[in-house]
């Protein structure tokens, strides 16, 4: 895993944990990526050095630039999962597999996927 998806998958990870509950802690962390709270705590210092994450009273919150990341790997990873699924996979591979390419996508290739999905969505809504 090179530094940029380690990256994505902390700030997803924040996201993803923000969603279900307010506050999001180190050990949140830890727990969803199974990670330990030392390996946590190094990369929520790298990631408040670079200004994806501000750390107060031990509460992690997402900064403007981190929360533009984090959303952008959320979006893909629901997508490519749910195109996947729409095509007989079944939900845990699904999302798996999803995690595994969601780096690897230009922007320019997630762009045209996500417009014929939309495209496909609405047609089947026609139908």
């Amino acid at each position: 895993m090179n530094k940029d998806e380690t990256r994505q998958n902390y700030l997803e990870a924040i996201y993803f944990i923000s969603l279900k509950n307010h506050d999001v802690r180190a050990i949140d962390i830890a727990e969803y990526l199974n990670f330990s709270r030392p390996t946590v705590s190094i990369a929520l210092k790298q990631l408040a050095s670079e200004d994806y994450i501000t750390i107060t009273n031990n509460k992690i919150k997402l900064t403007e630039k981190g929360h533009v990341e984090a959303y952008r790997m959320y979006e893909r990873h629901n997508m490519i999962a749910k195109i996947f699924m729409e095509l007989g996979v079944d939900e845990k591979t699904a999302y798996h597999d999803s995690c595994m390419i969601e780096h690897d996508l230009s922007d320019v290739t997630f762009e045209a996927i996500k417009k014929a999905y939309h495209k496909y969505l609405e047609l089947r809504k026609d139908s």
